[in-house]
């Protein structure tokens, strides 16, 4: 996969990739990450990249001409432009299964907003998803970039030491996933549940289910909802 960031502010990203899974997913040739500083593609020798908005109103917008001159460079670089990703909080909220979607694809392009957000004519000719990582505002898109990459990443195939791994994890499924315990085995008094050591894997194939039930239940009722929608139930 080849996954190119373009951003106001690339040194914000310096450590997030060096590190653990996604780290060692691009010394195994997995992934390709490219930063691409929006100001090198500035329409004036000062870094221009943002306007005032026309029609009046506080703050700044993106100018369309140095995005779609950095779209049109990874195009030439990459022979082809993949999804072009917006990071907004106006997109779909992210989901596993848009992860999902994502990580089958082998060219992601992340836009990442800042001030008021971009040029609306960059969204109509380039952008062909947005994406909102919750309901609240950040200062820009680079943190959910760096959300966004890491979800993604790990779902590529030898990313993970354990290929099954991401496959039990939490909305895989449709529902939060169950409780974990490691060694020791009584901790302060709190033991692990005997089922997790009885060597029984259907059983504990179904414990691990019945917690992963209750826990959506109590925690989230909205996914919950959703699942017994999903199970025809």
């Amino acid at each position: 996969m080849v996954v190119d960031i373009i951003t106001i502010f690339p040194r914000m990203f310096i450590g997030a990739f060096d590190e653990g899974i996604l780290r060692r997913a691009r010394q195994r040739g997995l992934v390709e990450i490219t930063l691409h500083p929006l100001r090198a593609f500035a329409i004036d020798r000062w870094g221009t990249v943002d306007d005032y908005p026309y029609g009046g109103g506080a703050g700044m917008v993106l100018r369309p001409e140095p995005i779609a001159k950095a779209l049109e460079y990874i195009r030439r670089l990459r022979g082809r432009l993949g999804r072009v990703i917006f990071l907004t909080p106006q997109g779909e909220r992210l989901s596993q299964e848009k992860v999902n979607e994502l990580s089958l694809e082998e060219h992601l392009v992340l836009l990442c907003g800042r001030y008021k957000g971009i040029d609306e004519r960059i969204r109509q000719k380039y952008v062909t998803d947005e994406i909102s990582i919750g309901d609240y505002v950040l200062s820009g898109g680079e943190f959910p970039a760096m959300v966004l990459v890491d979800a993604v990443v790990r779902l590529l195939p030898g990313a993970l030491g354990d290929a099954e791994s991401a496959l039990e994890d939490s909305f895989q499924t449709g529902l939060l996933d169950a409780p974990w315990y490691t060694r020791p085995e009584v901790f302060e008094g709190m033991k692990v549940p005997e089922v997790l050591l009885s060597g029984d894997h259907k059983k504990i194939k179904e414990w691990r289910l019945k917690e992963s039930v209750c826990r959506t239940r109590e925690r989230r009722p909205d996914l919950w909802k959703k699942y017994l929608r999903e199970q025809g139930t």
